[in-house]
């Protein structure tokens, strides 16, 4: 899978971040909740980014 990054909140490699594949597709970095009382599938996972990532993806024109 080929990986670009999109969008960041900061230039280090632990922020949240939303990168895109070749694949037609969107991975997202960000923090691991664990209260959120949700029952998510054993292959699937959560996690929690800033609204702010997503407003900043989209003012840019990359989703």
């Amino acid at each position: 899978m080929k990986v670009t990054k999109l969008v960041s909140t900061c230039d280090i490699k632990d922020c949240p971040t939303i990168y895109a594949t070749d694949r037609g597709t969107l991975l997202v970095q960000g923090e691991t909740p664990t209260d959120h009382g949700l029952r998510i599938p054993a292959h699937e996972t959560l996690v929690e980014i800033p609204v702010e990532l997503i407003q900043k993806a989209i003012r840019d024109n990359l989703i």
